[in-house]
């Protein structure tokens, strides 16, 4: 006869996670006391960037690495754990890519802010991601050479957060963005190992282009802890002008028509009437507040002065009111800081803004500009529109009291419809400020299913267990 089967034991309880404490000890084995930082009024300071707007959870910890080995064993900790990780520069960033969730921990890597190296010879520099672009920026300028990228945030913003989301800024229309100048990179993945990708050299196809991946990835891949980027020889100081026009449609002919002549402007940008009476009030530039779209083109060329009187015809040609060259740097220098405090500007005008980066092609800048002006009316809201108008790149900005429950509603609506009214025209929910969370439901809209499955695909293998800044992009 068969032995009596005796009853299997009951299944043993799967071991608790480790607690907050275990965590804790286990980051401070290969981190100094001072890098780990646990007071909930220290962390809350970290838990979003530039949109304030956006939801954000609570960081576990923030920890503050100096080295590359100090960030590999974060991730390294942060798989043994299984804890969520959210790398992050400066926070200046304007779509929530920054922001903290629960019980996360937040990678700061601000202080890994040193500059390795610059090469006159062949036109590179070497950075850690903490270092900010207008250091860089000087300290390259100084070997005669220049790093174009230049975001109106420069002051502040770092390299690792441009190459995250792909930075641009006001000279792209000549120069490019970020992911033109990033040759090569030093990324530690998701369970600590260090990737080397791209290059040195000025040419180089050698495997698939790994760097472009993480350019403009949001941490979502991989912690930048290296870049190598290249350098141009340092331009001429560029001399500037402002054009006024009497609408949208008159400013986005002109654009056209400059592009279409085959000028390169070192510098094309666009501030509406709100925007410019936003600059007015709150720094007293004098800027001319009975145009409704103000138009800035700047030329680095051996004659600025030349180019710029040839665009100040096609511009009268298009209609413009008016055309006021600058005679100095210095006239030319205070258009431009016109122009980069536009944002702030907006943002005093109701306390809380939510920054649309719709980029669109050239010929179709002027249906956009009149469609936000649609919009602003139908939403009865407050809405400025400062532009590269060069490169199509535009920055509806939704003016909102975010204490106002119907107000933060329709400001909401709003951006929405700015993102769909930018796809009809065949452009993209972002040029340069990145996905995050605030555009995450549009991104899938944009890439279509087979574009997301590809991307999520992307993510698993880089990122099986989903633990670099999850909730972001998809």
């Amino acid at each position: 006869m068969p032995e009596p089967q005796m009853p299997a034991p009951p299944a043993a309880e799967p071991p608790a996670p480790p607690g907050p404490t275990a965590l804790l000890d286990r980051l401070r084995e290969g981190l100094p006391a001072e890098a780990v930082l646990t007071d909930p009024d220290v962390t809350a300071a970290y838990a979003h960037d530039m949109a304030s707007f956006c939801e954000a959870g609570k960081p576990a910890a923030v920890v503050l690495p100096r080295t590359t080995e100090q960030v590999q064993h974060v991730m390294r900790t942060a798989t043994a754990f299984r804890v969520p990780v959210v790398p992050q520069g400066a926070r200046t960033g304007l779509s929530g890519a920054a922001n903290a969730v629960d019980g996360c921990l937040v990678l700061s890597l601000v202080k890994m802010d040193r500059v390795l190296e610059i090469d006159p010879v062949n036109r590179i520099a070497v950075t850690e991601p903490g270092v900010v672009n207008a250091v860089l920026s000087r300290a390259v300028e100084e070997h005669g050479l220049s790093y174009p990228p230049d975001p109106s945030s420069w002051e502040t913003c770092t390299i690792g957060g441009n190459i995250g989301t792909a930075s641009g800024g006001l000279c792209c229309v000549k120069y490019g963005v970020t992911a033109e100048y990033v040759l090569g990179l030093d990324v530690v993945l998701a369970d600590g190992r260090l990737l080397t990708t791209g290059r040195r050299t000025a040419k180089g196809v050698a495997g698939y282009d790994l760097t472009r991946l993480f350019v403009g990835s949001e941490g979502s891949l991989g912690v930048v802890v290296k870049a190598v980027l290249a350098l141009k020889p340092r331009p001429p100081r560029q001399l500037a002008l402002a054009a006024e026009f009497p609408s949208a449609a008159a400013a986005g002919d002109a654009v056209c028509r400059i592009m279409a002549e085959g000028h390169t402007p070192s510098l094309l940008e666009l501030m509406d009437r709100t925007t410019v009476r936003a600059v007015n009030a709150m720094a007293r530039m004098g800027l001319p507040e009975t145009t409704e779209a103000l138009l800035l083109a700047a030329f680095d060329t051996p004659d600025p002065a030349a180019d710029l009187a040839a665009v100040g015809a096609l511009c009268e040609a298009a209609g413009a009111t008016g055309v006021v060259p600058a005679d100095t740097e210095a006239e030319s220098e205070l258009l431009l800081a016109a122009r980069r405090m536009s944002l702030v500007a907006l943002e005093a005008v109701k306390g809380t803004t939510m920054i649309d980066d719709v980029c669109v092609p050239r010929s179709r800048l002027a249906e956009l500009l009149e469609g936000v002006e649609e919009i602003a009316a139908r939403y009865d809201l407050t809405i400025g529109v400062c532009a590269h108008a060069g490169d199509g790149n535009t920055h509806p900005t939704v003016c909102f009291d975010a204490t106002d429950a119907d107000e933060a509603r329709r400001a909401r609506e709003s951006f929405d419809a700015i993102m769909a009214l930018g796809l009809e025209l065949g452009g993209t929910i972002t040029g340069e400020h990145g996905v995050g969370v605030l555009k995450k439901e549009w991104l899938a809209r944009e890439l279509g299913p087979t574009g997301v499955e590809v991307q999520r695909s992307l993510k698993a293998a880089l990122d099986p267990l989903g633990l670099l800044n999850p909730g972001k992009l998809f």
